[in-house]
């Protein structure tokens, strides 16, 4: 097995573990109930609630940052070596 392949082996193995990651994260968000600024936004109420916050936060990890992350991992997990690298 080669450097290169050795990676791309390492690689596999941290996607196994990141994807449920992903889907426990967005299992926390889901299980937290929508605030009253999120269900009646035409109310005058305080927009700013830890359970809000924290949805919104997961929401942004997972699509920011996590969804792309795991794309590009996926990627080169599989990509073929270059002649150079063979």
């Amino acid at each position: 097995m080669t450097d290169v392949e050795a990676a791309q082996a390492e690689i596999r193995e941290i996607l196994r573990a990141l994807k449920p990651l992903k889907f426990r994260l967005l299992g926390v968000a889901a299980s937290l109930p929508p605030s009253l600024a999120e269900t009646a936004p035409l109310l005058d109420v305080e927009p700013a609630d830890l359970s809000t916050e924290i949805r919104s936060v997961v929401e942004c990890v997972v699509n920011d940052s996590l969804d792309q992350a795991i794309r590009d991992l996926d990627e080169v997990a599989v990509a073929a070596a270059g002649p150079e690298e063979k």
